[in-house]
């Protein structure tokens, strides 16, 4: 009929379609194997706290509070404590990183921005094959070769920024050509050069893989736009990647803090809280344990288990820290290009 409007016909209500498929065994074997795997690898490191904890119980009941406040070490006698291996721990770890993060950084961004192919792949298998080095040869590397070529740099760094109180060394003498330079061997700050070289691979695998994972787009984009290839770095890939820096880096700080046998090697222990890393002595907590676990009686050796328990919650807390960020950073990461 002509001038009457027809009505619209009934839309029905959209309805979210169902779909099913089939799960096949493999599927299922996979995910059971895969559910298996992460439980066990959470049940092995509660039993690990739990057995720490259980050989420990008594060293802590005793001491109490003070476990993490006395500088001395002492248990059969009832003075003892983590107060100085713990700060010493800090300060090895702090003096790796301060080595091993610029070396990682600029080692990734090498192998993932200006390396030619064959050279790459070359490069990756050597700082992989880093990683695999046994501790204990990094230590006699460190003690026979090392050390004597660090202590001109200690001496150096004493001599001119002595004024500030982590560089400063009681009983130097910067004026004294002949002076001894004892005071500057089997320190925090040689422990710590050992201890980046262990932790730079580490820290460089994690940096490179997420470097290389930079938008390609935004990489031409910024190179069309006329910006040179430290300019794209700059604008594209290190915005992208510094997720992935941080999380490598807290990585390497986690192994840094637990490592044992080559701060065993150098360092001359001390159990006296010391800040100056320049200076012969320090410790660390997981030296202590390697230091006296053979000739501790059974309440020591109850403390020690005490020790090695918080180095296993801190370290512990740093990894999983590290592993939430490197996970963000994949799964979210944007540049500011």
């Amino acid at each position: 009929m002509v001038g009457t409007a027809l009505a619209p016909a009934p839309v029905a209500a959209d309805r979210p379609r169902a779909v099913r498929s089939r799960v096949s065994g493999g599927d299922r074997v996979f995910r059971v194997l895969a559910y298996a795997g992460g439980a066990g690898v959470v049940l092995v490191m509660l039993l690990v706290g739990l057995f720490l904890l259980l050989r420990g119980w008594s060293a802590v009941r005793v001491a109490g509070m003070s476990f993490l406040t006395t500088d001395a070490w002492d248990p059969d006698s009832g003075n003892f404590g983590i107060a100085a291996v713990l700060v010493g721990t800090v300060l090895i770890a702090a003096v790796a990183l301060a080595f091993a993060v610029p070396l990682a950084t600029g080692t990734a961004l090498y192998i993932s921005e200006y390396a030619p192919g064959r050279f790459r792949r070359a490069l990756i298998a050597l700082v992989d094959l880093m990683a695999a080095v046994p501790s204990v040869v990094y230590g006699l590397w460190g003690a026979y070769l090392l050390e004597p070529a660090a202590v001109p740099v200690a001496r150096w760094l004493s001599t001119w920024f002595g004024w500030i109180p982590v560089f400063r060394v009681d009983g130097a003498d910067p004026t004294n050509p002949l002076a001894t330079v004892s005071v500057y061997t089997a320190s925090t700050f040689i422990a710590g050069m050992v201890v980046s070289m262990m932790v730079t691979p580490i820290i460089c695998s994690v940096m490179r893989e997420v470097f290389s994972q930079a938008p390609v787009g935004e990489r031409e984009g910024a190179l069309a736009l006329g910006a040179t290839r430290w300019g794209m770095i700059r604008a594209v890939v290190l915005p992208f990647g510094r997720g992935g820096m941080i999380g490598g880096t807290m990585l390497g700080l986690g192994r840094a803090l637990g490592e044992t046998i080559a701060v065993y090697m150098i360092i001359s222990p001390v159990f006296e809280i010391k800040w100056q890393v320049l200076q012969n002595g320090g410790n660390s907590i997981s030296a202590l344990i390697a230091q006296r676990f053979g000739e501790s009686t059974e309440f020591g050796l109850s403390a020690l288990m005490a020790a090695g328990l918080v180095l296993f919650v801190l370290t512990l807390i740093v990894n999983m820290v590290a592993s939430a960020i490197i996970t963000r950073s994949r799964s979210g990461a944007a540049s500011e290009a």
